[in-house]
């Protein structure tokens, strides 16, 4: 359980820290005046995610594996790094552990502007899959006009609860398929 979701997690990881560290390009392409300040030779936004999220995985590893070894000096093996230091985890903090590197893998998408990563999921309130990303709330939306909130809102999700239900299909198929 958890290599394709390790694998994309860390994936994603790599092509942000190889292509996405570097400032786009912006402008129409006129010239004019030229600025007073150089802009940063790399994107801080995508520099400062992947200390977070590195971070936050190395956080989570010593909190279950106290004795775990030193971390890996590449951020894209950090995910199986964490898994190979907390294989004893009874089934429950594995299922945690995997819905963390989804939701990051997740992150790391938004990240490089594939919101295409959100559509995969269903609602969790109505089951359809119409989700989309509202980058100005930062929230998944169903666009299913009947799955509204009390207010009439169309019901949003966070990253954290869409890998939390990602997850838990997962385990419960891994579980149906092996009783």
């Amino acid at each position: 359980m958890g290599t394709t979701e390790d694998d994309t997690a860390a994936e994603r990881l790599r092509t942000l820290a190889t292509h996405y560290i570097e400032p786009a390009r912006t402008g129409t392409g006129i010239r004019g005046p030229r600025p007073t300040e150089a802009r940063p030779p790399l994107n801080v936004n995508i520099v400062s995610h992947m200390a977070a999220s590195v971070a936050e995985v190395i956080d989570r590893a010593r909190a279950d594996a106290p004795h775990a070894g030193h971390a890996p000096a590449v951020p894209d093996g950090i995910y199986q790094w964490w898994r190979d230091n907390t294989q004893h985890l009874d089934a429950e903090k594995r299922q945690a552990r995997e819905t963390v590197i989804y939701r990051q893998g997740l992150e790391h998408a938004l990240a490089m502007g594939d919101h295409k990563v959100i559509r995969r999921h269903p609602c969790p309130a109505c089951g359809c899959f119409g989700l989309f990303w509202r980058s100005t709330v930062g929230r998944a939306a169903c666009s299913n006009l009947d799955c509204t909130d009390p207010l009439g809102l169309s019901r949003t999700w966070n990253l954290a609860r869409l890998a939390h239900e990602h997850i838990a299909r997962e385990f419960a198929r891994t579980k149906r398929a092996t009783i």
